[in-house]
C-alpha cells in the first residue's frame, strides 16, 4: 500500500484537494501534520478515533467450502515486483509455498501485471502464463491455497511503476512529477489521476480488462491451488473540484469501481463459475473511511480490504489508545454486513515491525480480524529487511513470528467462539459440529515446547493429543453427530500427552 512518508504524502493530498478549488486550510498540530481539510474529511467520515464506538461485527457471513465447513485463510503476499518481461516472476521459487506450509499457513495472494501479461495489445505472453502455472504448481504441492491478484502500484510502467501496460495508459497530456521518496504520493499526480478515470470509462479499455481476466480465469480457473481472483489492487481515481479526499473515494468506488467490478465478474464468470472473486475498496479506508461501494450480484464474492496505518507506513509505532483499529473496523464492517458477503484482509503490516509497540500491534490486528473475517494475507513472504517476514536465512524478523498462531483452516460446524491468548499461547474454538460426520482441521505452527491439544463433546474426539516441538501439524477433530466441540490448544511443557 502506501510506503509513503506521511507528512510529503498529506502535503500532496492537500495539494491537489487546493488545485481542485478547496479553499486553504490552517493545520493541526494535534492530527500530527495533516491538515485540516484532510482530517477533518476522515474525521467526518469515521466515528472519531479513540472515542470510537465498538464496532458491529456480527451478520458477516464466514468463507464456506463445498462441503459445508467454515474456512480461514491465514498467509501472505508472494511478489516479484522487481523483474519483469523474460525475467518476470523470477524472483518467487518453490521455497517460499514450502516454508508458508511449514510454519502452518495455507494462503497467497499472488500479484501478476497486467504489462507483463498483454505487453502489446491483445498478444499476451506464454512464457509468462507458464511461470503461473509452475507457480501454482508449487502452492498445491504444498496445500497452500493462491488468489490471483492483478496488481498495479501507481497504474503502470508509464509513471515507472507495474501494472497497466503502457498501450492502455492515457493521460490527456496532463503532466506527471516523480516523487522518488515517497511513491505513493504519485497517485496524485494529475497525469495518473485522469489515467484510472480512461480506464473506468473508455469502452475499448474496458474490453481490453475484460478480456485479460478471461483468459486468466480460462487457463488458471480449473488449477487445484485456485481460490479466487483479486479484480485489482488498490484502485485509485481522479479527484474533482469541491470534493474532500473521503468524498472522493466513496463517489469513485460508487460510480467507476462498482460498474467495473460488475463488468469483470461477468466476464470471469463466462470461464468460471466456481472461485472466487476479491473485490477492494480504495485505500483510503485505512482512514477508518466506509466505502461506497454498490452490490456485485454473483456468489463467492468477498471484500478484501486492506489494513494500513500513515503513520506505521511512514515508520511510525504503533499507538493503541489511538483507536485506529476500532475505527477501521467501524469503517469495513458495514458494507460486508449489509451484502451478506465475507472479509478476508489482502494486505496488512508494519513498515517497521521492530518497534517498542508492534508486538502489541501485531496482536491486536490478529484479534480484530478473527472478529470479522475469514483470514488475511500479510505483507510480504520474502526474505530480506523491509516489509519482509523473513530474514535472508528463513527466521521471522522481530515480532513476524506473531502471525504464526494456531488456527481452524476448516471447521466442519458452525463456530460459536474462536480466540487466540497471545500471553498464553493458547487457542481456543468452540462450534456446533454438523450432523452428518464432517472433519474440522487444526493448523498448529511449529513451537519450542509443543502443543496439547484438549477436545470435549460427545463423539469428538483428535487425531492426536500432543504435537512434539519444532514441528508444525495439522490435526483432526472429527464428530459423529451434532454436538457442541470445544477445542483447547496450549502449549505442552509439563503437561501429558
Amino acid at each position: 500500500m502506501a510506503r509513503m512518508a506521511l507528512l510529503a504524502l498529506i502535503g500532496l493530498i492537500a495539494a491537489a484537494l487546493l488545485g481542485a478549488g478547496l479553499p486553504p486550510a490552517a493545520s493541526e498540530g494535534a492530527e500530527s501534520g495533516r491538515t485540516a481539510t484532510v482530517a477533518g474529511a476522515v474525521r467526518r467520515a469515521t466515528s472519531g478515533g479513540g472515542s470510537a464506538a465498538a464496532p458491529i461485527t456480527t451478520g458477516i457471513p464466514r468463507l464456506t467450502d463445498a462441503r459445508g465447513r467454515t474456512l480461514t485463510l491465514r498467509g501472505w503476499n508472494v511478489e516479484d515486483k522487481i523483474h519483469h518481461g523474460p525475467d518476470a516472476l523470477s524472483a518467487i521459487t518453490e521455497r517460499h509455498f514450502a516454508d508458508l506450509r511449514a510454519n502452518g499457513f495455507n494462503f497467497a495472494r499472488l500479484l501478476v501485471f497486467w504489462d507483463d501479461l498483454e505487453p502489446r495489445r491483445g498478444h499476451y505472453s506464454e512464457p509468462y502464463l507458464r511461470k503461473i502455472r509452475r507457480i501454482l504448481n508449487w502452492a498445491h504441492k504444498h496445500g497452500v491455497h493462491v488468489v490471483i491478484d492483478a496488481h498495479q502500484d501507481v497504474f503502470g510502467p508509464a509513471f515507472g511503476h507495474r501494472g497497466i501496460p503502457a498501450w492502455a495508459t492515457r493521460t490527456d497530456g496532463l503532466p506527471f512529477t516523480a516523487h522518488p521518496e515517497d511513491w505513493f504520493a504519485e497517485y496524485f499526480e494529475p497525469a495518473v489521476q485522469r489515467a484510472f478515470t480512461h480506464l473506468y470509462q473508455d469502452a475499448d479499455l474496458q474490453r481490453a480488462q475484460a478480456r485479460m481476466w478471461r483468459l486468466l480465469a480460462d487457463r488458471f480457473g480449473g488449477h487445484p491451488a485456485v481460490f479466487g481472483y483479486d479484480l485489482i489492487n488498490e484502485p485509485m481515481g481522479e479527484l474533482r473540484a469541491g470534493e474532500d479526499l473521503a468524498s472522493a473515494a466513496r463517489r469513485i468506488e460508487a460510480t467507476q469501481l462498482t460498474p467495473m467490478y460488475r463488468r469483470l465478474a461477468t466476464a470471469i464468470r463466462t470461464r468460471d463459475r466456481l472461485n472466487h472473486l476479491f473485490i477492494e475498496p480504495t485505500p483510503i479506508v485505512g482512514e477508518g473511511v466506509p466505502t461506497g461501494l454498490g452490490s456485485v450480484p454473483g456468489e463467492r464474492l468477498v471484500y478484501a480490504p486492506h489494513f494500513y496505518n500513515t503513520a506505521m507506513e511512514a515508520g511510525g509505532d504503533y499507538d493503541p489508545a489511538a483507536g485506529w483499529i476500532t475505527a477501521y473496523e467501524n469503517a469495513v464492517t458495514t458494507y460486508p454486513r449489509k451484502h451478506s458477503i465475507p472479509v478476508v484482509v489482502g494486505e496488512w503490516g508494519p513498515l517497521n515491525s521492530g518497534l517498542p509497540n508492534m508486538r502489541r500491534f501485531h496482536d491486536d490486528a490478529l484479534a480484530s480480524f478473527t472478529r470479522y473475517s475469514s483470514g488475511w494475507a500479510a505483507y510480504v513472504w520474502c526474505y530480506g529487511g523491509g516489509y519482509c517476514a523473513l530474514d535472508p536465512q528463513g527466521r521471522f524478523r522481530t515480532n513476524k513470528e506473531r502471525t504464526a498462531t494456531p488456527y481452524a483452516p476448516a471447521v466442519a460446524g458452525t463456530v460459536r467462539t474462536e480466540t487466540h491468548d497471545p500471553a498464553r499461547a493458547t487457542y481456543r474454538l468452540a462450534y456446533r459440529s454438523t450432523r452428518r460426520p464432517g472433519t474440522t482441521v487444526l493448523s498448529l505452527p511449529p513451537s519450542t515446547t509443543g502443543w496439547h491439544i484438549k477436545v470435549s463433546g460427545r463423539t469428538a474426539h483428535p487425531s492426536t493429543r500432543s504435537v512434539p516441538p519444532g514441528q508444525a501439524r495439522q490435526v483432526r477433530v472429527r464428530a459423529s453427530e451434532a454436538t457442541e466441540v470445544k477445542v483447547t490448544v496450549s502449549p505442552a511443557s509439563g503437561l501429558p500427552d
